[in-house]
């Protein structure tokens, strides 16, 4: 795409670049010539799957060996010039505004709750010895995880209670629509089954959001046979789950597929806030594959949608009312966001809202906020300037 410059001035303290080269090297090129090569305290990479995950974080970290490299792959990017996919976004965040650090979660699928909570606790004393050159500056915490692990809840609460209310967001790495593998970046490897906490420290204004558009309705599921372990729902309301679900959210004459179960998630009360868990797909035998957790007995709220548009404008609104004039918006939404904007026709004013916004970041297969594992929302963190 050229040598087009991306960063957002001197006053954000984190310059962002993009490519869609066709290669990883000329990539890995692309994005050297856009970013410091010095100076930085972390380089985060959002990589869509057409890439070779494992060369690429080996490139560029040999590209940028004096800075810890991070990152994940995609089922889409949030880039400087809008949606995008097939590319690779960059975001490096300067010394002299952040401090960082990151430990790296391995085996998920043997994840313990104490795990958790011991490196949470690890690492946020690392932060504390890592940031003297910060000057009166705050923490929050980003999490990226394995999409396809289905450990993410276990992971976020053990995290977040070990925190200290640090606020957290962050996003489950995809793989497009395949869902067959994804992987996120540390230490020049590409790895499966793992997650990342990244703890940064700064001194510019921040606020972590969460952007949702749906409206809970009268109409209930119960949840009354699941294969918990594995997210499927077989019965709902002792009736077959995809059946039970066409008719109560009303498409019983429509194929369910993706774009059906993004215009139609349901949610779940927790602490009197609803949260949506959006399901993946329909299998052979009727039951209903989840994003997020499910269990035996867990009440469903079927949802009406509101303006996608209209609740992101407001979100963006509400944090310019917050924190001033936001230099970026690092940002983790849902795959099915995008799938609903695209089958209304909305995809490109969200582009370009996102765009003048200068939201970066990635869609997701899942999102994290604070102790929770949600779906079909956008949550991030705004970065503000540094006062004059």
């Amino acid at each position: 795409m050229g040598q087009t410059d991306f960063r957002f001035g001197g006053a954000s303290g984190v310059a962002v670049a993009k490519s869609k080269a066709a290669s990883v090297d000329d990539a890995v090129a692309e994005l050297a010539a856009q970013l410091p090569s010095d100076g930085l305290a972390l380089i985060l990479v959002f990589l869509s799957p057409s890439y070779d995950p494992h060369r690429f974080i080996a490139e560029i970290s040999r590209q940028f060996d004096d800075t810890e490299v991070c990152g994940c792959t995609t089922a889409g990017e949030l880039a400087p010039d809008g949606w995008d996919e097939n590319s690779v976004v960059a975001l490096a965040f300067s010394r002299a505004d952040f401090s960082a650090v990151v430990r790296p979660i391995f085996n998920l699928d043997s994840f313990r709750v104490e795990d958790g909570r011991r490196i949470g606790g690890e690492l946020r004393h690392e932060l504390l010895r890592a940031t003297p050159q910060v000057e009166r500056g705050s923490p929050f915490g980003l999490v990226l995880i394995d999409g396809l692990c289905r450990r993410e809840e276990a992971v976020m609460s053990a995290i977040y209670a070990s925190l200290d209310d640090i606020p957290v967001v962050g996003g489950s790495a995809g793989d497009g629509l395949r869902f067959e593998k994804t992987f996120v970046f540390f230490d020049g490897k590409a790895h499966s089954n793992a997650a990342l906490l990244i703890l940064l420290n700064t001194s510019l204004p921040f606020r972590v959001f969460k952007c949702d558009n749906f409206e809970p309705q009268a109409q209930k599921m119960v949840v009354t046979e699941a294969d918990i372990e594995n997210r499927m729902v077989r019965e709902l309301n002792a009736e077959p789950a995809a059946q039970e679900y066409s008719r109560v959210v009303g498409i019983m004459d429509a194929k369910l597929d993706p774009f059906s179960f993004a215009s139609h998630p349901v949610l779940v009360r927790v602490g009197g806030a609803y949260y949506a868990r959006s399901i993946q797909r329909v299998e052979p035998d009727g039951s209903l594959h989840f994003f997020c957790a499910i269990d035996e007995g867990m009440v469903l709220t079927a949802a009406t949608s509101r303006s996608l548009v209209g609740a992101a404008r407001e979100t963006f609104a509400d944090i310019r009312d917050q924190i001033g004039d936001v230099s970026l918006y690092i940002g983790f939404e849902c795959l099915l966001r995008r799938l609903d904007a695209e089958q209304h026709q909305l995809a490109r004013d969200m582009s370009e809202l996102y765009r003048q916004n200068r939201v970066i970041g990635f869609h997701t297969y899942g999102e994290q906020f604070g102790s929770m594992h949600v779906n079909q929302t956008f949550t991030g963190v705004a970065i503000g300037r540094r006062p004059s």
